[in-house]
């Protein structure tokens, strides 16, 4: 349990506000939740309401529970860090790694790595684990960021929102697209009879928006390289979107089954090679570059003898 005293040098703020300004490390949401449990206290009053008015001169005490432990155990899986401080983290994931636990996946998940690896987490909304931004699926490869404290788990969200982080993928597909580039706009959501599997769903019947923005970088004779560059973050929706069009990834177990390169791979051929977006704290523009999986290397270079022999 933390406890921290603050005296106010200035009037008119609503308390949370003000909070939120003096706590870096504590976003305005957990700081909420902390006035609405009874853990802030003005002049030595319990004060329950966030818009209340702080004044010159007011004594505030807040008390900070400590986080709730998950019931996880840390496991010692090397990590590939691309970038790290005490703010964020990014990592290049490797195939087979699945990111949170699940069943069959109590203790050998990129959570249950990140807890041996960073051991003094800050309770990211009251619960002592990792800030996992967003997702990558088990077998997609690639960049991923994580948030260390409360604050930079907000921000990056955030950005991830108002679209203004860049997450591109690269990913060999069958097939010759005709076109150089395009824009799948379809919304996806689970399928109706295949409860494992994402389809394109109106959103009348439950489907959501998701937008994916792709371009070749390679014609490989009846497969291709593809850019993609997501505007939204739907579960398997590159994957999705690709099926849809009649491109579906190479090595896709779900969505391309029964198809084969010729090659034998750990999952689909996609790779989440390049992450752009603004620190949350100094607001510097981080770009990191996952290099490509051996896999990948290896089916690439399969495709281009055969497409030149």
């Amino acid at each position: 349990m933390t406890e921290l005293n603050l005296e106010a040098q200035h009037t008119g703020e609503r308390l949370d506000r003000y909070l939120a300004a003096q706590l870096s490390d504590l976003s305005r949401s957990r700081i909420q939740d902390l006035i609405a449990q009874g853990n802030v206290k003005v002049n030595g009053e319990i004060c329950s309401s966030k818009k209340a008015t702080v004044l010159s001169g007011d004594r505030i005490q807040l008390t900070i529970p400590p986080a709730e432990p998950l019931e996880l155990q840390p496991a010692d899986i090397p990590l590939d860090i691309l970038y790290e401080d005490e703010h964020l983290l990014i990592l290049n994931k490797p195939a087979g790694l699945v990111v949170h636990p699940a069943p069959g996946h109590q203790s050998d998940t990129l959570v249950n790595a990140l807890l041996a690896h960073c051991p003094n987490l800050t309770g990211i909304g009251g619960v002592q684990r990792p800030g996992i931004v967003h997702r990558l699926d088990k077998d997609t490869t690639g960049a991923l960021a994580i948030a260390k404290t409360d604050r930079a788990h907000q921000h990056l969200q955030a950005q991830l929102k108002a679209k203004t982080a860049r997450r591109e993928y690269l990913g060999v597909v069958y097939g010759a697209p005709k076109t150089e580039i395009g824009t799948i706009d379809q919304p996806i959501g689970r399928h109706p009879i295949d409860r494992k599997k994402m389809a394109i769903v109106p959103v009348e019947k439950g489907g959501r928006p998701a937008v994916t923005h792709w371009r070749i970088k390679e014609r490989l004779g009846n497969f291709t390289l593809i850019e993609f560059q997501l505007e939204t973050g739907r579960t398997h929706q590159i994957r999705a979107h690709s099926a849809h069009i009649g491109h579906p990834i190479v090595g896709d177990p779900v969505y391309s089954s029964g198809r084969f390169a010729g090659v034998n791979l750990p999952g689909q051929a996609l790779h989440a090679w390049r992450l752009q977006l603004q620190h949350p704290v100094t607001g510097e523009l981080i770009e990191a570059v996952a290099p490509l999986p051996q896999s990948l290397i290896t089916l690439l270079d399969v495709l281009r003898r055969r497409a030149s022999s």
